[in-house]
């Protein structure tokens, strides 16, 4: 059953959605489109090309893409918890921060084609996509991982290699992400967001793609490992995000070349952004007040910490306009205990905890 839209969210999703931005479809948190393809694919009707024959043909992986996204939510929301912009997209100024060429919204694009890649590889290796599988490895060279006190990944003289197991086809990921992710943008037009767009993605994909791990399990009587068996797997989503964050940390700040067709760096002396490197043309606000152009809602009512020096710390995060502290009571599961078979059993205690807060 489709469940209704709200108008604000109608509201919401039209104005991510134009001009045709992807991105801003998938993140319409809260909204039924995200996790069901069907909704997406009938109610976008301006989706055309490589994305419409995605809805078209394979919705299972519409469906992927769309829980690559809300993955791509959750960690974006966990690497921004203590920043001034806390990656929070449930609300129309969300859509403000996708008009803006700045380094919050390369790392939302980048991300997002993460997640993307990384769910469809990892619905491939479960098995819940018809279209792929696991990865082939017939024509690769055999593996050599790095050796090991480890009996499962032991290495040595007449250890025999081959490739098994079931390897995550990384490669069918990132092209289904490309074609999703980069449908509506164009190389080689005359226009800087377009070109920004499209690196910002690729470099999101590239942080999955080129940090595959070799896996391995040694075969063998009593523990030996007369064979090894190897494969290749995607790194942990938190890794990647962290990755990206500090990509984010060291964005580049670019603008576009005489030809209309290429960026450069802003400065002298400064190299140029490699195809991993997240890029933007314009100064992020602030986000020390609430403004519906930029799309900033402000820190007032933010946690913050009152020892930190960092981000997270209350002089940053409250803009100096200082914090209260409160104490706040709640209650939580204590003293569980587990009976047989097979009931868990809580009581109820209550905690106190001291909390900052910005003004």
């Amino acid at each position: 059953m489709t469940i209704p839209l709200s108008r604000t969210q109608l509201a919401l999703f039209f104005i991510l959605l134009c001009p045709v931005n992807i991105i801003g479809l998938w993140w319409a948190v809260g909204s039924p489109l995200v996790m069901d393809p069907n909704s997406i694919c009938r109610k976008t009707k301006r989706l055309a090309g490589k994305q419409a024959e995605l809805c078209q043909n394979q919705p299972e992986i519409v469906h992927e893409v769309a829980k690559g996204a809300k993955l791509g939510v959750r960690e974006c929301q966990y690497q921004f918890r203590f920043r001034r912009w806390n990656c929070t997209s449930q609300n129309k100024y969300f859509g403000k921060i996708l008009q803006q060429d700045i380094r919050e919204t390369a790392f939302v694009y980048a991300i997002t084609a993460a997640g993307v890649t990384h769910t469809v590889t990892q619905a491939c290796s479960m098995g819940e996509l018809l279209q792929c599988g696991c990865e082939a490895t017939r024509s690769r060279a055999p593996p050599r991982p790095a050796s090991s006190s480890s009996s499962t990944t032991t290495s040595g003289e007449g250890v025999k290699w081959e490739w098994g197991g079931c390897g995550d086809d990384v490669e069918f990921g990132y092209e289904k992400s490309k074609q999703f992710m980069d449908a509506k943008r164009k190389k080689g037009k005359s226009d800087i967001r377009t070109l920004i767009d499209l690196h910002n993605n690729e470099a999101g994909r590239l942080a999955v793609r080129n940090y595959m791990r070799t896996e391995c399990k040694c075969h063998g009587l009593s523990g030996s490992c007369t064979i090894r068996t190897c494969w290749k797997k995607m790194p942990h989503f938190r890794e990647v995000g962290d990755r990206l964050l500090e990509r984010f940390n060291g964005a580049s700040k670019v603008m576009g070349g005489n030809d209309g067709k290429t960026l450069v760096p802003v400065g002298q002396n400064i190299k140029p952004p490699d195809k991993q490197d997240l890029i933007y043309s314009a100064e992020s606000p602030d986000f020390c007040s609430p403004n519906r152009k930029t799309g900033s809602l402000g820190t007032r009512g933010r946690m913050c910490n009152s020892t930190a020096m960092d981000v997270s710390g209350c002089d940053l995060l409250c803009c100096e306009r200082g914090y209260r502290d409160e104490t706040v009571v709640f209650e939580e599961n204590c003293l569980c205990r587990f009976h047989w078979c097979c009931v868990v059993q809580c009581k109820k205690c209550s905690v106190r905890k001291e909390l900052s807060l910005c003004h």
